[in-house]
């Protein structure tokens, strides 16, 4: 039997779901229109290093995001013409998903926010980033948008572990997250932190190691990323080399493939360490099917959803099952001030 005190999340469902929380918060169905706002990123132009981290494609994340050429009105327009019939009382987050968005000229940053924000049944905006690139004039500008509409900062961790951090590419410590995440907490800002699962040379406990680190913080959702190995990357050439060759090539052989059935298993043990209070935005992830080399399950998307669903009924579960209610520090030398 389920204990007294468990949650009560939207929709009946065992886990904080985002689209019930802004159901609940909003009134109607909120969708994210993701755009594409023609930034770069420090790890690809020549200031920390060139080619962006080992998994990332040429579109930098975003392949599902519109298109730079196009103005961001144009771009929501295009977007949500498409989605009025299936929701005709919707409204929208503009999302800048592509790159580094806070990375660049804080007045240009300025003028495309609010340019998407001016479209009619947009709510709020969410803004993709990395710990790196949130100096003083951008937080200003974050504050700001925080004062005049629902906002969130997605933050790039993908993990805690310096080796792997170094292995892919990702050119900043911790500490930097940290120090992103305490600034951010400062003005009330809400941030998602995204974790990649199934980086290289990364165990089970690694991984869980990383989402215990961020079980307590005071961060509003997080993104769990299946690793999807993409023709085009690092990665992708790594992983191709290996197959020609097995063994050959270190780096590549660090990479396992998980079964869709440990994958299922995995996330749901994240999800019971974490705080009920911690919003869900994504579960697996898609890649675009023309390039993805691996994992092929994972183009089955509805049944990882259904099985995550699934197992925490088998587990009598839900969300915070096993959360201690206080952060575990388990790599950092002390705790930051939060």
């Amino acid at each position: 039997m389920r204990v007294e005190n468990s949650p009560t999340f939207i929709d009946g469902a065992p886990f904080n779901a985002i689209g019930g929380y802004l159901k609940e918060k909003f009134g109607h169905k909120i969708i994210k229109l993701s755009l594409d706002g023609g930034f770069t990123c420090p790890n690809r132009d020549g200031s920390l290093s060139f080619g962006g981290c080992l998994f990332c494609s040429e579109k930098g994340s975003g392949d599902f995001a519109g298109d730079a050429a196009a103005p961001i009105h144009d771009q929501l327009e295009d977007q949500a013409n498409r989605l009025r019939t299936k929701w005709p009382k919707g409204k929208y987050i503009a999302y800048f998903q592509k790159f580094t968005n806070t990375y660049g000229d804080v007045d240009r940053m300025r003028r495309l926010f609010y340019e998407a924000l001016s479209y009619p049944d947009v709510i709020g905006i969410a803004i993709a980033t990395r710990p790196d690139c949130l100096d003083e004039k951008v937080m200003g500008l974050l504050a700001e948008l925080n004062q005049a509409t629902f906002l969130w900062v997605e933050l790039g961790l993908q993990t805690i572990h310096e080796k792997t951090a170094q292995l892919i590419n990702r050119c900043y410590p911790l500490s930097t997250f940290d120090q992103a995440l305490e600034n951010l907490d400062y003005h009330n800002i809400k941030t998602v932190v995204h974790l990649i699962l199934g980086l290289p040379g990364e165990t089970r406990q690694d991984m869980m190691d990383s989402a215990r680190y961020l079980a307590g913080l005071p961060i509003f959702g997080i993104k769990l990323q299946l690793l999807h190995i993409i023709k085009g990357t690092r990665l992708g050439d790594l992983y191709t080399a290996e197959l020609a060759s097995p063994k050959q090539n270190d780096e590549a052989a660090l990479y396992e493939d998980l079964t869709m059935a440990g994958y299922i298993q995995l996330v749901t043990d994240m999800l019971e360490i974490l705080s009920p209070a911690i919003t869900i935005h994504r579960l697996t992830g898609d890649a675009p099917r023309t390039l993805l080399l691996a994992p092929r399950w994972s183009v089955n998307k509805t049944a990882i959803l259904n099985g995550i669903r699934q197992e925490f009924k088998r587990r009598d579960s839900y969300q915070g099952r096993l959360f201690n209610g206080a952060p575990a520090y388990l790599v950092s030398s002390s705790r930051p001030s939060l």
